[in-house]
């Protein structure tokens, strides 16, 4: 298979499976009302949280998580070339963010992004993960604590490649900032009810 090709097919595949909505198929499966139903009306982990039922919020996260990584580790296993497998990641995240089993009307990609930057490197999703911890801790609010991280990820993945033992390549860098404005301009809403003093705090139903 030749590099455009091959370019496209993984993309076509990291998209397909970051389509799959977990919050929906989980809520589904315990039996709890659809997310797109309540609170934000968004399909991820921190609405499915505001149903009460904190194991499917935890399912819903690792699920989102987990689809961005097994994208480029597979994409990977199969030797595709670094450029492929950024963009299998990349994909990934839209196929969240848009998806096509929900009519391109998807999550954040907060969980997503996490498990796409694994997949880039394990340093960056450390980084970006205690990030997202420690702001959700002082402030109790999920969004910021994304926004936060998702400023903050670029500039690691800068540092990391850089670094003379890094395995993370610098035009890996630009993939990255890319997927990080895409999550700040997810939050476009949540951003204004943050300077309104009226965001939501985690575990609020």
């Amino acid at each position: 298979m030749n590099a455009p090709i091959s370019l496209i097919a993984f993309a076509v595949f990291g998209y397909l499976l970051g389509s799959l909505p977990f919050a929906v198929i989980v809520s589904r499966a315990f039996g709890i009302a659809d997310p797109r139903t309540f609170g934000s009306k968004n399909p991820g982990a921190t609405n499915v949280l505001r149903s009460g039922n904190k194991a499917a919020a935890v399912l819903t996260l690792l699920g989102d998580a987990a689809k961005g990584w097994f994208a480029m580790w597979l994409a990977q296993k199969v030797g595709a070339s670094d450029t492929a497998i950024a963009a299998t990641g990349l994909a990934a995240f839209l196929g969240h963010v848009f998806p096509l089993f929900l009519g391109f009307k998807g999550g954040k990609g907060v969980a997503t992004a996490v498990g796409v930057l694994l997949g880039f490197h394990w340093a960056l999703a450390l980084i970006a993960t205690a990030t997202w911890l420690f702001v959700a801790l002082v402030t109790r609010r999920s969004s910021l604590a994304a926004l936060v991280a998702a400023a903050v990820a670029p500039f690691a993945a800068w540092w990391l490649s850089g670094r003379a033992d890094s395995a993370l390549p610098m035009p890996m860098v630009l993939p990255i900032a890319a997927m990080s404005l895409l999550l700040v301009w997810r939050h476009q809403e949540n951003i204004k009810r943050l300077l309104a003093g009226t965001e939501s705090r985690i575990g609020k139903k």
